[in-house]
Order: C-alpha cells, then sequence, then structure tokens
C-alpha cells in the first residue's frame, strides 16, 4: 500500500517541482514597485549562515560601540542579538529606490518575528513619536524616516527629494522632503499589487531562482525616462538604445573570493544588433605580446567592426556623423575596413619618477618644486584590417594631434606593423610589442575564450604605491590591512545567453581559507575603527588649537557724564 502510494505521488511532486521551476513569479518582489530604478535583495539565510551574528561581534569597531556607556538597555540588547528589534534577520530583505515627479523614495523592507518588540524599538529610536494606525498597518514617523509594518512585514521609508524628475542630477538644497506624504507612501508598498510589482516580472523572476548571497536590479530605461533633459543626448534616437535596458546581478561571497555575475539585458533593436555580431573571443596573441612580466592592469575586447556600423545607423545621424569624419579623412566604411576587430589596453611597469614644477618666487627669480610620483607606462593596441584604411586613421590621427604633441615627445609613441597598431608612453614598449617576443601570463587563461576580459593586480599596484603613501599611523594601518586582504581581479564575459549578455567577476582575497563575507567585515571595521580615532583626533587638536589661540579681548566701558 505505502509503496503505490509512493509511486502516485512522485510523479505529482515532480510536476510541482516543474511549475515552480517555469514559474513566472516570485515572492521577493512583490512588495517591490515595478518602476523601481534599484532594488538588493538581502538573503538573509545565507548571509547569517556565512557571517553568524556571534563573529560579528568580534569585530573591533563593534566592541567600541557596545563599550559605550550612553547606550540604553534596549539598544544594547538588540547589538546582542537582532532579533531582539523584532525583525527576522534571518529572512528575506529588500532595499529600494523609486522614482517620480516628487523626487525619490528609498525604502528598506523584511519581515518581522515580534511585531510588538519592533513597535518598542522604534518608539524609543524615534524618541517617543506617536504611534498611529491605518486599516491593520501601523506607523512611527520621525523626520525623515517613516516606519511602518503589520503582523508580519515592515518597511522603512524616507524620501529623495534631490532626485525629482527632469533635475536629477541638480540637487536642490532648498526643497523640504516634508513635502511627501511618506505615510501613504509607506502603505502604498503594503497595499502593493502583484502585477504592479517586480513580482510578477519575469527578469526579476529567473534573477531570484540564481543562487546569491546578494541580488541587484537596475532599470536604466526607468532611470533615463525620470532624469529627463539630457541635452545632446536626446537628439539621438536613445529610445531604441535604453528601451528594455535593464542590468541584474548576483554576488555570492566564497572562501578566499567574492564572485559576481552580471547580466545585461537590452531592448529588441540592440539586441539584433549585437546578438548578429557578437561572435568570436579576445585575440590571445595581442595579450602574450606585452612587453613587461609586471602587468597591473589589462581590458581585451573582440567585437565585430560591422556592427559599429550598425549601432550608428540606429542613431538616426549617420550621415552627419560621416560628414563629420570625412572633414578628417576617413569615413565609418574605412572606420570598419581597417579594424580587425580586436582591442587591447595594458597598465605596468609602475615606478616611482622625479619630477619639478617651476615657479617664479618674490625675488623674481625662477625656481623649482621637486615632487616623485608614481606612474605606469601604458600600452593601447588594435588590430588591423586592411592596411589602406587604416593608414586614413592614423592620418586623422596625426592631423588631430598635430598641435598637441612634439615631434619629438618622448612621452608618446606610435607604430604599426601588418597586424597591429600600437601607442603607448614608451618608444622601446611599441617597439617590443610589435616585434616577435611573447610573454605567458597565466591571467590569460581565466579570460581567454570571451568576446572580453580583463585582470587587475590589485597586490602589484599596492606594493608599487608604497613609497605614495602618507606614513602618519591611520594610513600605514590601513595600507598594511589592504595590502593583506586584496589580491587580484577576474573580468570576462559578453556571451549572449537567454536574452542578455553575461558577464562573471572574480575578486580574489589574500586569505584562500576563509569566508570573504567574515573577511570583508574586519576588514571595512577596521578601516570604521581607524577612520573614526582619526576624526576624534582631529577635534581634539582644533579644539586644543582654539583654546590655544583665543585671545579674549576686555571691553572698556564708556566714561559715565559728569
Amino acid at each position: 500500500m505505502l509503496s503505490k502510494f509512493r509511486t502516485r505521488l512522485l510523479p505529482v511532486l515532480a510536476l510541482l517541482l516543474l511549475l515552480a521551476s517555469c514559474s513566472k513569479s516570485n515572492k521577493q518582489g512583490k512588495y517591490i514597485p515595478e518602476d523601481a530604478i534599484f532594488a538588493i535583495h538581502i538573503n538573509g539565510k545565507s548571509i547569517n549562515s556565512k557571517l553568524p551574528w556571534e563573529e560579528v561581534k568580534k569585530i573591533s569597531l563593534f566592541e567600541k560601540i557596545y563599550s559605550d556607556s550612553s547606550l540604553s538597555p534596549l539598544m544594547k540588547s538588540i547589538l546582542d542579538n537582532p532579533e531582539n528589534s523584532g525583525i527576522d534577520i534571518g529572512s528575506d530583505m529588500v532595499i529600494f529606490v523609486q522614482m517620480d515627479s516628487a523626487g525619490g523614495l528609498a525604502a528598506f523592507q523584511g519581515s518581522l518575528k515580534d511585531a510588538e518588540k519592533f513597535k518598542k524599538f522604534n518608539l524609543e529610536a524615534s524618541k517617543g513619536a506617536e504611534v498611529t494606525e491605518k486599516d491593520g498597518i501601523q506607523f512611527i514617523s520621525r523626520s525623515p524616516v517613516i516606519a511602518g509594518w503589520n503582523k508580519e512585514k515592515f518597511v522603512y521609508m524616507t524620501g529623495v527629494p534631490g532626485m525629482k524628475s527632469q533635475s536629477m542630477i541638480q540637487f536642490d538644497e532648498n526643497e523640504d522632503p516634508k513635502t511627501r506624504n511618506l505615510a501613504s507612501s509607506c502603505k502604498a508598498i503594503f497595499d502593493l499589487k502583484e502585477k504592479n510589482s517586480l513580482g510578477s516580472n519575469e527578469k526579476f523572476t529567473d534573477l531570484m531562482k540564481k543562487e546569491g548571497d546578494l541580488h541587484f536590479w537596475l532599470n536604466t530605461e526607468q532611470l533615463y525616462k525620470n532624469a529627463g533633459g539630457m541635452g545632446a543626448m536626446e537628439m539621438i534616437n536613445m529610445d531604441k538604445f535604453l528601451k528594455g535596458n535593464i542590468n541584474v546581478g548576483t554576488a555570492n561571497f566564497e572562501n578566499g573570493k567574492i564572485n559576481l555575475n552580471y547580466k545585461s539585458y537590452m531592448g529588441k533593436d540592440l539586441t539584433a544588433v549585437f546578438k548578429k555580431f557578437s561572435s568570436g573571443s579576445i585575440n590571445e596573441d595581442m595579450l602574450k605580446r606585452i612587453p613587461s612580466k609586471d602587468v597591473a592592469a589589462v581590458l581585451a575586447l573582440h567585437f565585430n567592426p560591422d556592427g559599429i556600423k550598425e549601432l550608428v545607423t540606429l542613431t538616426g545621424f549617420e550621415g552627419i556623423i560621416n560628414m563629420g569624419l570625412m572633414t578628417m579623412g576617413f569615413s565609418i566604411d574605412d572606420f570598419v575596413k581597417a579594424n580587425k576587430g580586436d582591442i587591447m589596453i595594458a597598465l605596468m611597469d609602475i615606478r616611482s619618477k622625479k619630477d619639478s614644477l617651476a615657479f617664479i618666487g618674490r625675488d623674481g627669480k625662477r625656481s623649482f618644486n621637486y615632487y616623485s610620483t608614481t606612474e605606469p607606462d601604458y600600452l593601447f593596441t588594435a588590430s588591423i584590417g586592411d592596411k589602406d584604411a587604416f593608414n586614413k586613421l592614423i592620418r586623422a590621427f596625426k592631423k588631430m594631434t598635430k598641435d598637441k604633441m612634439e615631434p619629438d615627445d618622448s612621452t608618446v609613441s606610435y607604430n604599426s606593423n601588418d597586424k597591429y597598431f600600437a601607442f603607448g608612453n614608451s618608444k622601446s614598449n611599441v617597439d617590443t610589442y610589435l616585434g616577435s617576443s611573447t610573454n605567458s601570463f597565466d591571467f590569460i587563461s581565466k579570460i581567454a575564450g570571451n568576446p572580453m576580459g580583463g585582470y587587475v593586480n590589485l597586490q602589484y599596484i599596492m606594493k608599487s604605491m608604497n613609497n605614495e603613501i602618507v606614513k602618519d599611523s591611520s594610513s600605514k594601518i590601513i595600507y598594511d590591512a589592504s595590502l593583506k586582504f586584496w589580491d587580484n581581479i577576474f573580468l570576462k564575459g559578453g556571451n549572449y545567453a537567454d536574452g542578455g549578455f553575461s558577464y562573471d567577476i572574480e575578486i580574489n582575497l589574500v586569505d584562500k581559507t576563509n569566508n570573504s563575507l567574515k573577511q570583508l567585515s574586519q576588514y571595512m571595521g577596521l578601516i570604521g575603527e581607524v577612520m573614526t580615532n582619526k576624526m576624534k583626533d582631529e577635534k581634539s587638536y582644533y579644539k586644543m588649537d582654539e583654546i590655544v589661540n583665543d585671545t579674549k579681548t576686555t571691553t572698556v566701558p564708556p566714561h559715565k557724564k559728569l
């Protein structure tokens, strides 16, 4: 009997799992408006498994805050255990930003374990503000923040008037954050219908299916719509470039590294162009030619030159752009023919350099200030398609830089052979690159096989800048901690799949054995403590300076009339 029951149950379970995996909705986005420009989902369960609160309590900055005698018993109990605030820290939490004609709204939301504890916590934090209630939702408000909650969920919200539509980048200090009805805006989140939320968005649902400690959402199209007034950009047919433009990503904290996965969705027209011309991968030979073992950073790209022309055509300004290029002696077609579709930029050989700055002294004589700078050698290279067409680009380059570069300028050098064009600040590097010598680099195997690849050697960069670090105690502590923390970064991707283009970023730490979230919390805690102490020291110094330099004046009363 039991065997028959199991046999019948298995197909039902399989069907339920299939339906769940194919679901077009999600629970995490239920309380996020569909027009939110930015959202972060925090996987509370995963974060707490990798960074238990007991580990947070060991951070030196935390210990310093906890020992503050001015802390109330309630706040101290919350530091002992955040769930004493009533918040379920092991559940999903979300931060989002929304824009409208009144400006911006920022919200933080999550689940509750104990609504009464949450109420008590907010009453103390708001210094005795009154609790109001509407339709089963309770509110406590203390400008510029409001807290709303029911038995299961909480929402903190604040207005961001500086993000006002049509002037997003112009923050008006005179705007009053109290003009928005935050209680109404907060309640609207509790009343949000699923069809008007990211809970029914297929792309957000796909994002939530990906394993991640954090999930990110950026709606570039919505951001552009609300920004408005972007000048010359509006002359171009930006709708084709920004319609459906959404960027999503995940972050996972693993032992010794942080993995970031990023995906970019585009509109129908732009996606068609990239799909048509996005085949191929970076040129490994170009990477092997880098003329130094000490590579600080490198970025390599592969693209189909014909796609450039398609993108220009999308703008609707192909004719005008061609007219402008013709004044320099080449056309869009020449650019397409000249390039084979490979570009590489490299920074290497960072070293200290003595330099001077001339000035006229008070005596009218010329004097010099001598100082040291840390600079890398740089190299830009491109693969050549048609040599004659590429020579047109070189002649145009010479024409544009005629008055900016002296013929014997040793800081700039460029040359080419039949395969590559190279431009850099070292003639030796340019000549070596165009020669036949090759180097082997470990990072090549990590980024090869993709249309885009990059590498940053954080250890080499930091060690090269050692002489430039200000040697006060605070800077030295942060520098030493950074040197023991960061290792390198790898970037790869650009392949099209499932409606978007994917990229992977791997941030490696020096310590490969411990979880990166735990390491990051300790690192940031150390920096926070150092900066806090530094600010206190500076405040004490300036206060003492004011006391020392305070000159008290004695006011002599006027003589009395006789």
